[in-house]
């Protein structure tokens, strides 16, 4: 161990962008390398809801998940937010939430409601009739 100018202990090899900000992770550590969500490749949208599980384990006094996986357990706790809310509240990138997201699905901690997908627009033949009628009148 060192000290910096601060006086604060550095592990040798550690970059410290100041003392507020601690030691630097480059999100690729966060997820183990990973850019994919779990062995499936779930894709998980922006706008997606994810919510606590009531039937998740316990995990915490296990080793098993990392500190941003419990943040984001503890910001699904209060309340069901969206995979982008989720970002911004443990302070991530958006790739990274989605694949510890993963995980926590894979474990079960987790449930994911998936957007309802856009009305399909209707045939443009019976728009079309449509305007010769609104035409007529």
């Amino acid at each position: 161990m060192t000290e910096d100018t601060t006086g604060a202990q550095q592990e040798p090899g550690s970059q410290w962008y100041d003392q507020e900000a601690g030691p630097l992770v480059r999100p690729y550590a966060m997820t183990g390398g990973r850019t994919k969500s779990g062995p499936t490749g779930v894709r998980f949208d922006m706008i997606a809801l994810v919510t606590l599980d009531v039937g998740a384990p316990d995990f915490d006094d296990d080793t098993a998940l990392g500190p941003e996986h419990r943040a984001l357990i503890d910001l699904c706790r209060p309340e069901t937010q969206s995979v982008a809310e989720l970002a911004a509240g443990a302070d991530l990138p958006l790739g990274v939430v989605r694949v510890l997201l993963g995980d926590l699905l894979e474990l079960g901690c987790v449930t994911v409601s998936r957007p309802v997908p856009p009305a399909q627009l209707p045939d443009e033949r019976i728009l079309r009739e449509v305007i010769e009628g609104l035409r007529a009148l």
